[in-house]
């Protein structure tokens, strides 16, 4: 689970970042979920996002992808969202938290 202060800093980081992934009218395939986890295994943090002829959600799509990849929502803001999941071999990405831990 993220803290509030580490989300914070996911939210920041992600301000900056291009949407690699974009659900369509197709949904939550498995072509959509096997791009997800590829992407979260190289980058730790991607955005994604709901086209208008997609049946689902960004909320719904968002919790959707989460729950198939093992991973954490950030964000969700009208039809975009940010996904993280902590690569356990190579992490990119320090979370707040875990610096104070290190000193």
């Amino acid at each position: 689970m993220l803290t509030s202060k580490q989300r914070a800093q996911l939210r920041s980081m992600a301000m900056n970042i291009d949407t690699v992934l974009q659900v369509g009218k197709g949904g939550i395939t498995e072509n959509v979920i096997a791009q997800t986890a590829d992407a979260l295994r190289s980058r730790e943090l991607i955005k994604g996002r709901v086209l208008e002829t997609s049946l689902l959600t960004a909320r719904e799509a968002c919790e959707a992808l989460c729950e198939a990849c093992r991973a954490e929502g950030v964000q969700v803001i009208g039809n975009k969202f940010v996904i993280y999941k902590r690569n356990d071999k190579e992490p990119k990405i320090e979370l707040v938290s875990e610096r104070r831990k290190k000193k």
